[in-house]
């Protein structure tokens, strides 16, 4: 299939397919996608940061809020690890960071991207980022690092012998993005198939960065009309909140929205119960 920066699926079926865009690593004549996924509830979204979100001088309170977290934290068994443990715990437990999340499932993204159904009148929007050729726009100490341990993501440990925290790469020139694998803090990373990214300056936008590197990314739009039986199969094949955010609160979201009808059997409970005023 012909990468487009753009794909609009009409179907179900069609939607498989375009999920595995250029999927298939013909040099291990495996199906290896070179793609990471970010899925949002509205095609308009941008890939902003929560650090950005949070508005004002963010960028002069990131460090402050980090380090309030890491004060105010009872972690003993992390309190001497590396800023980049703390930085991917922070943004776990939904401390605003210069972190995004993404999935190497194309289905947890597609979750993501049809999870609120009060945006169902709403297209969606699935981002695929090529993070195996991240690594050529990466300063060259990177780019050598990800090369010498044979990987296309680094580690917590690989960040740390490069840059003692976070302060320190952000004094690099160049804009870069950086994308990393978490440690396996719980059950919910795990079962999201999670990896991060962030930019080497905070007050960098990522889908800005990517304009001029077609190379790198495509999206696929989410029509409207076809959330609901997305969210219907994606349930059916076990993708659901449920498993992506185990315990009680996962379990609670998952059966308040599997249960929640669509507007059309909405409308008629209405008219059912004015027939019977």
């Amino acid at each position: 299939m012909q990468l487009k920066k753009e794909i609009i699926p009409t179907s179900w079926s069609e939607l498989q397919e375009v999920l595995f865009t250029d999927s298939f690593n013909e040099r291990i004549n495996r199906t290896r996608s070179p793609y990471i996924y970010r899925g949002l509830s509205k095609f308009d979204y941008q890939l902003k940061t929560s650090l950005i979100r949070l508005r004002g001088p963010y960028e002069e309170l990131e460090f402050h809020l980090l380090r309030n977290f890491k004060k105010y934290s009872f972690r003993p068994d992390i309190n001497n690890k590396s800023d980049w443990e703390w930085l991917a715990l922070a943004q776990h437990h939904g401390l605003p960071t210069r972190l995004l999340d993404w999935t190497y499932s194309p289905y947890v993204a597609l979750h993501f991207a049809t999870a609120e159904i009060e945006k169902y009148h709403k297209d969606g929007v699935i981002w695929a980022l090529n993070y195996e050729n991240l690594k050529n726009y990466l300063p060259e100490k990177l780019h050598t690092k990800l090369n010498q341990v044979g990987s296309n993501s680094f580690t917590i440990e690989m960040l740390h012998e490069l840059y003692r925290d976070l302060k320190e790469l952000s004094k690099e020139e160049s804009d870069f993005v950086v994308a990393f694998e978490p440690p396996s803090l719980d059950d919910r990373i795990v079962n999201q198939y999670a990896i991060f990214t962030f930019m080497s300056h905070s007050t960098s936008v990522l889908n800005s960065w990517l304009m001029d590197k077609p190379e790198l990314y495509f999206r696929i739009r989410i029509p409207a009309e076809m959330k609901w039986e997305i969210r219907d199969k994606l349930d059916q094949v076990n993708i659901n909140e449920r498993v992506l955010f185990p315990g009680m609160d996962g379990l609670s979201k998952w059966l308040s929205r599997h249960y929640s009808p669509t507007e059309t059997k909405k409308q008629n409970h209405l008219n059912l119960e004015s027939n019977h005023r």
